[in-house]
């Protein structure tokens, strides 16, 4: 069997750490041939001594020059360019293309690796959030496609198996909840970075994490549901799920859903993206039947979570918005992490972006890079 060629993109964070675990479980079926990172070079560093890639691409050239020093000689090609991402995604010896990068800055890699007709395991939801009407043309245009890695995506991926769109009455998404699912707005007040970042199932990167607990992740994976499967918000719920055991159900005209359960881990939806439409064994946790086990349900609190409804807002807007919303998102997300401003800020940030980022609609990746700078611009001085 010959070896699936894989690039991870963001290969020191948490789903290409978690992507790695899976090849080094599997050496026989995967092979790295290109990985990145923004500035964490020790990773790197180490990522590249153990699988030994074709090319390892670091955003932050002060970081390039430490990396270079630590690994010595090296047959791997060092590369300090972000703009070169976009070339990895679309190397010619690549037969999937994981885009772990988180972002906006994972949005023109996957533009380049469609059209490049590469599969891309896609776990950067902000490509199809910012641009999803670009990419579906693109995915009739040329012959690449998308896998989805967010469990949730996965989830109903999987539950759509030998399954018609026809057939398909409703798409419910989960949510944990994050960490403040009890709190009221008044204890919302005083969040702090620590506790925003205390998430009680899953473990992520920072900016993931504080989504989370926003619920403007929640939000995003909407947007990314109604591109992904091709339907309208009508068909798309999302409902809380405190336990995420069930990761996103699926229920059809006859009545009937479908649901894929399975302890919280990322592992299962990034080697199901990488060996789709097949399985292969994997070393993680299994429910235990034995056990009694609650799923509790409730509906997602507009007031307590406002980033999740300015979500919504976006996408019904259409155009440009889902991009402001974006980029907004990631600077305030930004300055919370920083100090810079409150928890309960965050959405203030979003929606006043929202209210006066007022640019032409284009479909085009100029066009969403400007949006995107004038947002982050705007979004700085709020």
């Amino acid at each position: 069997m010959d070896k699936t060629n894989i690039v991870i993109l963001g290969s020191t964070g948490s789903i290409g750490g978690q992507a790695l675990d899976i090849v080094r479980e599997h050496p026989d079926r995967f092979n790295v041939v290109a990985i990145s990172c923004n500035g964490s070079w020790e990773v790197l560093a180490d990522q590249i001594n153990k699988f030994k890639p074709s090319y390892a691409l670091i955003c932050k050239k002060e970081a390039a020059e430490n990396l270079e020093e630590r690994i010595g000689e090296t047959e791997t090609e060092i590369i300090s360019d972000s703009d070169k991402l976009s070339e990895l995604a679309s190397l010619p010896e690549a037969d999937i293309i994981l885009n772990a990068l988180v972002g906006f800055s994972g949005f023109e890699p996957t533009i380049e690796a469609l059209k490049a007709g590469k599969k891309v395991a896609l776990a950067n939801k902000e490509s199809l959030v910012v641009g999803g009407a670009l990419i579906n043309d693109l995915l009739l245009e040329y012959s690449g496609q998308l896998l989805p890695v967010d469990s949730e995506h996965s989830a109903i991926f999987q539950c759509l198996v030998g399954e018609q769109e026809k057939d398909i009455e409703k798409l419910i998404i989960t949510a944990s909840g994050g960490p403040f699912r009890t709190w009221t707005r008044e204890q919302m007040s005083s969040i702090t970075v620590e506790q925003a970042l205390d998430h009680p199932n899953w473990s992520m990167g920072a900016k993931i994490t504080i989504d989370s607990a926003t619920m403007m992740n929640k939000g995003l994976e909407v947007i990314e549901a109604h591109w992904l499967f091709n339907l309208p918000l009508s068909k798309i719920k999302a409902v809380i799920h405190p336990q995420s055991i069930i990761h996103s159900v699926v229920t059809f005209v006859d009545g009937s859903s479908k649901a894929q359960l399975g302890p919280p881990t990322m592992k299962v939806p990034i080697l199901y993206a990488l060996t789709y439409p097949n399985r292969i064994n994997l070393e993680v946790e299994r429910l235990d039947w034995d056990q009694a086990i609650n799923l509790n349900f409730e509906p997602v609190d507009y007031e307590k979570f406002p980033c999740f409804k300015l979500a919504l807002e976006a996408i019904k807007e259409g155009g440009n918005a889902p991009a402001v919303l974006n980029a907004a998102n990631e600077v305030a997300v930004q300055r919370f992490l920083n100090n810079e401003i409150s928890y309960i800020q965050i959405p203030t940030v979003i929606e006043k972006c929202l209210s006066k980022i007022e640019e032409p609609f284009e479909k085009s990746v100029p066009s969403f890079k400007q949006v995107d700078t004038k947002t982050r611009m705007l979004a700085l001085t709020i």
